[in-house]
């Protein structure tokens, strides 16, 4: 189930929370934007974490108003690509929330521009 293609390199399923079941959210400029990062990087991009529900946000330690709570974020990779060079692509590509972790990288589509480095 939710192996639904939703846009060229996409599947549904990628954005599902391990413990919401088949339940996901998912903003269509968030998708948008990662299918632009997707073009951009000419590379795969892995989501490590998609929408949440919040049994699945708070059993990650995820903030109380998290954006994947909405279906407006992601946290993803790109093999071969530092987390730096997602960031800066992502900027480029409009992300407006974007966090860089030591191996992954946070972008969220909120109103206004938020730059934050993650835990390490």
């Amino acid at each position: 189930m939710n192996n639904i293609q939703i846009s060229k390199n996409f599947k549904l399923k990628e954005f599902q929370c391990d413990y919401g079941g088949y339940v996901v959210k998912l903003d269509s400029t968030l998708l948008e934007k990662l299918q632009l990062l997707r073009d951009k990087l000419n590379n795969p991009i892995n989501i490590t974490s998609g929408y949440r529900t919040p049994e699945c946000n708070k059993n990650v330690g995820g903030s109380s108003n998290s954006y994947h709570m909405k279906g407006k974020a992601v946290d993803i990779y790109s093999p071969g690509y530092s987390p730096t060079q997602i960031a800066k692509a992502a900027d480029e590509v409009g992300f407006t929330g974007i966090g860089t972790y030591s191996n992954f990288v946070h972008v969220d589509v909120r109103p206004n521009k938020y730059y934050f480095k993650g835990g390490y």
